[in-house]
């Protein structure tokens, strides 16, 4: 991005353009990070949908046995090599179920 990119104004005062191109950037670096999420769920829950993962009729088909935890990724520099850690979701008062939307 910073390679391709042209801001007007100069260093020397409050350049509200090169703000913009920095919020910019981060955004980018977000969407890579939301791309490469999205990609490494095996499932579809809520508004992630994934056509490879629905049922017959087309309801989201979630996989609680390999997604039923709290997911943060650790930003390490690059949004490509970002790692993932991961805390098991443990349920005491209620039943994991498949849920319908219609």
């Amino acid at each position: 991005f910073w390679e391709n990119v042209i801001v007007p104004g100069t260093a020397e005062e409050f350049n509200e353009e090169l703000a913009k191109a920095g919020r910019l950037a981060d955004f980018l670096e977000l969407a890579e990070l939301y791309a490469k999420d999205a990609l490494f769920r095996e499932e579809s829950c809520g508004a992630h949908l994934r056509q490879e993962f629905q049922t017959a009729d087309g309801e989201a088909m979630r996989n609680d046995v390999d997604f039923a935890h709290v997911a943060a990724w650790e930003y390490t520099g690059d949004p490509g090599d970002a790692r993932l850690h991961k805390e098991k979701l443990v349920y005491e008062n209620i039943e994991v179920k498949q849920r319908s939307y219609k």
